[in-house]
């Protein structure tokens, strides 16, 4: 089966195409290839692809710089995924697309559901979920996977920056009351592929919204501690920094961040069989590769 991966050079689409099943035929595009805001490209990558299963992993992310240049970001999030959405219909074919917790405020104290509803309070989060809107609107055969907090041995993300960050200081003060789950790039390739191949045995899927997060839920805080306890021991640093725990208040950003981002995962579980994975074992795994 050919399956289309856009944004085959971001975090989770790069392990998509370090994780291809033998039954499966990837072919992978960045934007350079594949530019999701251009529709008439679109099209014409999708015809001449002739794809039978479609993999959005491309995104716009930089959420405080989407609050400077919102534009790009709805091109990308809102309107990409219309394109890569009407493209899929067009050909008969499911579209299983990436999401964020940004689509919620972040204001509840227990883990979100598929069925709470929205109310992004940023553009990030606007413009994904006018994403999922889109794809709703546009394409009858899809599942939208939210995920939050993603890192990787590849690319930009929180554990490279606290690597970095222990390395020059000896003391730091990260954010305390903001709570989410981590989720590795690894762990939501692997859940993308297994729905992949589910779809391949039975020709359909429980359609429709999904969240996937890691396991258990902690703060920025207590995920800087994990980082810094495994690489300390992995070599990775000479020694643990003191970490000091801050507010949101402390640490001002131009886009709000989420105080509460744990999702309730059970939804997948239940329906297609793929569970959280631990985040300390993947965080584990992305040190070792790290080292």
């Amino acid at each position: 089966m050919r399956v289309l991966i856009a944004g085959a050079r971001g975090q989770v689409g790069h392990e998509l195409m370090r994780r291809v099943p033998e039954v499966f035929e990837a072919v992978g595009m960045g934007s350079t290839q594949l530019d999701l805001a251009d529709t008439e490209q679109v099209a014409a990558v999708v015809n001449n692809v002739q794809p039978q299963l479609i993999i959005n992993a491309a995104a716009y992310t930089a959420v405080d710089k989407a609050e400077s240049e919102p534009e790009r970001a709805w091109a990308v999030n809102r309107d990409g995924v219309a394109h890569l959405a009407i493209a899929a219909e067009g050909l008969g074919i499911p579209l299983l697309h990436i999401s964020t917790d940004y689509v919620f405020a972040g204001d509840a104290r227990e883990p979100y559901r598929e069925t709470d509803p929205t109310d992004p309070t940023g553009v990030y989060g606007a413009s994904k979920l006018d994403g999922e809107v889109a794809l709703a609107a546009n394409c009858s055969q899809h599942i939208i996977l939210r995920t939050s907090w993603v890192f990787g041995a590849y690319g930009n993300n929180f554990v490279k920056t606290m690597l970095r960050l222990g390395r020059e200081h000896e003391e730091l003060g990260v954010v305390a009351d903001q709570h989410g789950c981590p989720t590795s790039a690894a762990s939501i390739a692997s859940a993308l592929w297994s729905l992949a191949s589910q779809y391949r045995e039975q020709g359909s899927l429980q359609w429709g919204i999904y969240h996937y997060g890691g396991s258990p839920a902690c703060t920025w805080h207590g995920f800087a501690q994990e980082i810094f306890r495994q690489a300390h021991g992995r070599g990775l640093l000479g020694r643990v920094p003191v970490l000091r725990a801050i507010a949101t208040a402390d640490y001002p950003t131009p886009a709000k961040r989420p105080a509460w981002s744990v999702l309730d995962c059970s939804k997948l579980r239940q329906a297609h069989g793929i569970a959280q994975a631990d985040w300390r074992e993947e965080l584990g795994l992305v040190l070792r590769e790290l080292a």
